[in-house]
């Protein structure tokens, strides 16, 4: 796994650990202690459910507490690039003329919603170190997807 990771998703990552340890954490903590101190726990569905909380954000703290302290923050691309690299947003087509824009980032930040995908990612693969114009095939478990490079930027187009 890449531990590359785009100065912006470090920040949401960063953003999210300090949410959850300052914010959320101590208040299930709370409604746990508060379910607790209401007598029977093992019928009292609040407390059961807080402490299942409480072990679910305990583990995603820890997922990334340990990814925190690997990551590292690529070189941002160079601002005309002309082949697809990490943080770049790229633009391509399918033969039946279905345009696609992603950014290329780390395994910790992809989201597809917002149009970032993994450099690890089989269509992150295919298109890294590509140029405008070139003829990329994309495997997929569905069969392989022939794209053409249209674009590659720096900021989202």
């Amino acid at each position: 796994m890449t531990n590359l990771i785009t100065s912006q998703g470090l920040k949401r990552l960063q953003d999210e650990f300090e949410y959850l340890w300052r914010v959320e954490r101590p208040k299930v903590v709370q409604g746990v202690s508060d379910a607790a101190a209401e007598g029977d726990r093992s019928e009292n569905a609040e407390y059961i459910y807080g402490k299942k909380r409480l072990r679910e954000i305990d583990r995603k703290l820890k997922q990334l507490g340990g990814r925190l302290k690997v990551l590292e923050i690529a070189p941002a691309p160079p601002q005309n690039p002309v082949r697809v690299s990490f943080g770049c947003w790229v633009s391509y087509e399918d033969l039946e003329g279905n345009s696609y824009c992603y950014q290329l980032g780390g395994p910790d930040e992809f989201d597809v919603k917002q149009g970032v995908i993994s450099i690890d990612s089989p269509v992150g693969q295919a298109l890294l170190h590509r140029q405008v114009d070139d003829e990329v095939t994309i495997r997929r478990p569905g069969g392989d997807l022939v794209v053409y490079i249209t674009e590659i930027r720096t900021i989202r187009g």
